[in-house]
């Protein structure tokens, strides 16, 4: 993909010429060269973002001709909105105060080129309202009452700069422009990038390390650039065509902020935030599943707010937190006397709670679904000597089960049949049904929006093939975007 810097103060930017080229606003506007359907990355430093003007029309033609223009319209909009940006700010509040506590006053201004502050000691903190506000040279007016608050947001133009920041300036502009994902240049020329968002710290990932490079060497055989970033580099999203998540999800998160943006800034996501949202809550699920008569162990929610318990529990009986993944927040329960424990420690974090009968089985299935389609299919046995696939008590390294794939085709039909209709209701994206037999009845247990993929248990049975089918789904998906089938 070429990048090109729009101005229409072309003399300002020379200095950036060897890094790409320099063209006029007025040019890029009306001339056919720049309205050809071809892969272009439009680096806006016109002068001025306001409504109708040269550089707003720069971003707002460049969406149109299905380019990437940074700062994309929604970007300028945040910043031009003040209740908006301000309501936007808070994501990073606690980042604010902690970095301004040392300041004498109560007021103070903040300057961000292309994500840097010319002090050291406010430069993560620039780099943080940079992913939020993705405009290349901003000014923050903060002030002081009890806590500091971004009082006024300005928008500035390289002759807004004091003279002695120049030279800093164009250091910032620079290393924007060598960042990798900006180079003209690559081993092999692709024409669309992908970023997969990973949490290097994150000790139960959804897909670990040799499957993350199956993912990236997929992608790139079907030539797609294929970025792994993390949090930290989530300001640059609006860069890429599309995002796939691979760290492990939820709605009050960055994975559903992140998702969110990305879908804002017409990107292919997955996990798009409506699976995240809809996936991510067991109550939402059970309610789902219950009104489209799919078969799930009998649910009822109880409430902090009355917590009389139904003459119809049996024990032994299962106890969910909403938001549980990975066996965490999930309580066998074997009386009353241990319901009533539990829901004391539930309800300190949860105003319900989900229960369910304890329906006992050597293992669950998994099937995987992207795109209305089964890709693979996995038993997932019980951790040894415990009731469910993860035992996080046990003493020894290994807390989880084995992990058995199937092929598809050897798989019952009617569980495939059930993931497929259930997922229907979800979304188009990957999603991990589980599914419990038992008397010759199928129980869906739970839709994931971000099931595990991971080299040598998943694709046992599909191997490479089953990364690359992913990848193609994330290139059919960018084409139809931008209108190539």
């Amino acid at each position: 993909m070429q990048t090109i810097i729009v101005t229409d103060d072309p003399e300002s930017w020379q200095f950036l010429s060897e890094r790409a080229p320099i063209v006029r606003a007025s040019d890029y506007l009306i001339k056919d060269q720049f309205t050809q359907n071809e892969p272009i990355r439009v680096i806006n430093l016109c002068q001025s973002y306001n409504h109708q003007t040269i550089g707003y029309y720069v971003s707002l033609l460049a969406q149109a001709r299905d380019q990437k223009a940074i700062p994309s319209v929604d970007s300028i909009q945040d910043v031009l909105n003040a209740s908006l940006s301000k309501m936007i700010s808070q994501e990073i509040d606690q980042e604010i105060q902690q970095n301004l506590q040392a300041i004498k006053g109560n007021d103070f201004i903040l300057s961000v080129y292309f994500g840097q502050n010319i002090s050291k000691s406010h430069c993560e903190l620039a780099r943080k309202l940079h992913g939020l506000f993705q405009l290349p040279m901003l000014r923050f007016t903060l002030e002081k009452r009890k806590t500091w608050r971004i009082k006024q947001l300005q928008i500035l133009s390289i002759k807004d700069i004091p003279a002695h920041h120049l030279v800093f300036l164009q250091e910032c502009a620079l290393s924007y422009l060598l960042k990798k994902r900006f180079h003209p240049w690559r081993k092999k020329q692709r024409y669309h990038d992908l970023a997969i968002l990973i949490d290097p710290n994150e000790t139960n990932a959804p897909s670990n390390k040799k499957a993350l490079e199956r993912f990236i060497s997929a992608g790139e055989q079907l030539g797609l650039n294929v970025d792994l970033i993390d949090k930290s580099e989530s300001k640059f999203i609006a860069e890429y065509d599309a995002l796939f998540i691979r760290a492990t999800t939820a709605v009050n998160h960055y994975t559903y902020r992140l998702a969110r943006r990305a879908a804002q800034e017409n990107m292919v996501v997955i996990d798009d935030p409506q699976s995240i949202i809809k996936c991510s809550n067991k109550v939402y699920l059970a309610e789902l599943m219950r009104n489209h008569q799919i078969l799930t162990p009998n649910t009822l929610f109880l409430s902090k707010y009355d917590q009389t318990i139904p003459d119809t529990i049996e024990f032994p009986c299962v106890l969910k937190k909403p938001d549980s993944c990975f066996s965490h927040g999930v309580i066998k329960i074997e009386d009353s006397k241990a319901l009533q424990k539990s829901l004391l420690q539930c309800f300190k974090t949860s105003e319900l709670v989900v229960i369910q009968p304890f329906i006992p089985t050597e293992y669950d299935w998994r099937i995987g679904i992207l795109d209305h389609k089964p890709i693979f299919a996995c038993r997932y046995y019980m951790a040894q000597n415990h009731w469910q696939i993860y035992n996080w008590e046990a003493q020894q390294e290994k807390v989880e089960g084995k992990t058995e794939a199937i092929m598809l085709e050897d798989v019952p039909e009617a569980i495939i049949k059930t993931a497929l209709k259930c997922t229907r209701f979800i979304g188009d994206g990957l999603y991990g049904v589980d599914i419990k037999c038992h008397d010759n009845k199928h129980y869906v247990i739970e839709i994931n929006d971000n099931p595990n993929i991971d080299h040598g248990n998943e694709d046992q049975q599909a191997g490479d093939q089953l990364y690359t089918h992913i990848m193609g789904v994330f290139l059919q998906r960018i084409r139809r975007k931008h209108g190539y089938v």
